[in-house]
Formats: C-alpha cells, sequence, structure tokens
C-alpha cells in the first residue's frame, strides 16, 4: 500500500463558478508538484466538505488551509471539521496567512494591471471580525507597503473595516491622481467582482493560480510532515 501522505486542500469555499475552478486547478497544479494524490475541499457554501474529500483520501493525509488570514475558519471551523471525520491520520498544515511570497504575488498582479510609481495603493481583504484575521490583514498590507516602497491603505470588501470604495474616495480627496487596488482574494468570483466595480483607476486580479500559491502549497505540505515526523 502507497503510504506517501495524500494532500488536501481545504478552501472557504464559493458559489462563483470560476472560484472551484480556479481552487481545482491549484490542486491539479500541486497534485503535479508534488507527486502525491491530491484532493480539495471546502469548508462553507458549497461541496465536497471535508468529510466528502477524506472518504476518497483514504491513508495518511496532510490537510492544508487555503486561507490568508486566520479567523474563525481556520481557527475553530477547519479543526472541526476535520476531527469530526474521527480520523487520526490527518496532519493539519498551517494556513497561507499574509505569507511573504504571497504578498509578493498580489504585488505582481498588481503590477500587471498597470501600477505606476506614484500610484495611491490601497489593500483589499475581505474583511472579518475577528482580531487574529484583522491582524493577519495588516501585516499583509505593512508588507506590501515595503515591498512597493509606498503607504498601502487597509480596506475590507464585507465587514470589520473601512471599505474599499471609501478608502478610494479619501485618497483621492487626498490628492491622489490614481489609485490602485490590490486584491488579497485567492479566487474570482463576488467579492473581486465588487473590487472591479469600486471607483478605482486599476484593480490587481486574485492571487488564484499564481506560482506563489502552489509554491507555498507544497511548502506548507512539507513542513507538516516534518513536524509530524519530529513529534512522532
Amino acid at each position: 500500500m502507497n503510504t506517501v501522505p495524500s494532500l488536501l486542500l481545504v478552501a472557504h469555499g464559493t458559489r462563483a463558478p470560476e472560484g472551484a475552478v480556479v481552487t481545482e486547478l491549484v490542486a491539479q497544479r500541486a497534485r503535479e508538484a508534488l507527486g502525491v494524490r491530491v484532493g480539495a475541499c471546502y469548508v462553507d457554501v458549497r461541496h465536497p466538505t471535508p468529510a466528502d474529500a477524506l472518504a476518497e483520501l483514504p491513508g495518511p493525509c496532510v490537510a492544508v488551509p487555503m486561507f490568508l488570514a486566520a479567523g474563525y475558519h481556520v481557527r475553530v471551523d477547519v479543526p472541526a471539521q476535520l476531527g469530526g471525520t474521527g480520523r487520526s491520520d490527518v496532519v493539519l498544515a498551517d494556513t497561507f496567512g499574509p505569507d511573504p511570497a504571497l504578498v509578493a504575488a498580489a504585488a505582481d498582479r498588481l503590477r500587471a494591471a498597470g501600477l505606476r510609481d506614484g500610484d495611491a495603493v490601497v489593500l483589499a481583504v475581505a474583511g472579518s471580525s475577528d482580531p487574529h484575521a484583522q491582524a493577519d490583514g495588516a501585516t499583509a498590507a505593512r508588507r506590501l507597503g515595503r515591498l512597493l516602497g509606498a503607504p498601502v491603505t487597509l480596506a475590507t470588501i464585507a465587514t470589520g473595516g473601512p471599505r474599499v470604495g471609501e478608502a478610494v474616495a479619501s485618497l483621492r480627496e487626498g490628492g491622489a491622481k490614481r489609485v490602485a487596488v490590490a486584491s488579497w482574494l485567492l479566487a474570482p468570483g463576488l467579492f473581486q467582482r465588487q473590487l472591479d466595480a469600486c471607483g478605482a483607476d486599476l484593480v490587481g486580479a486574485p492571487i488564484s493560480d499564481h506560482d506563489a500559491v502552489i509554491e507555498l502549497v507544497a511548502a506548507r505540505y512539507q513542513a507538516a510532515l516534518s513536524a509530524a515526523v519530529r513529534t512522532a
């Protein structure tokens, strides 16, 4: 029997079909990069659930949460849903969070959209009332600012802080000639469509299947395996 652990990608879930397409594409690329069996699941909105996906992945498995902030889903929902399967052979890896490689990917997307020197920049996060998620968003904004060498305004799409449209309008009132919005989202869908209509001069695409995402999935998988070996 093959004892090489499988990989389970755990995403939030979206009703937008294009979001699920991206998750499946990341799974496909991770499968090619790692040479292991890979499944994908969602903790909310759509199927398969973690329990559904694990039923198709017998044997040891590493679950990698694909979340850009450590909010409720990461700290409570994902462990609870995995634990509810009764599986003792599933290792939970660290989530993505504001990893510097992903911040660089967001900057890449912004440059590809036409970022110019002197543009005012907004980092658009989904938003959360969870203080851990809010802290991760602030970290991502600081890292993006250091990377771009310019101030970055943090704004939210849904909840937990100033809205993106308000931030764009405020920067214009403050004298900004052009405002660029960096998308701190993994996949296209309703939130990205809201960004595209926020009134900015340019909006970066979601990180989606950027090479940095695939590389981070592999790194989280390998790190979880190493940690499991050390504690065995």
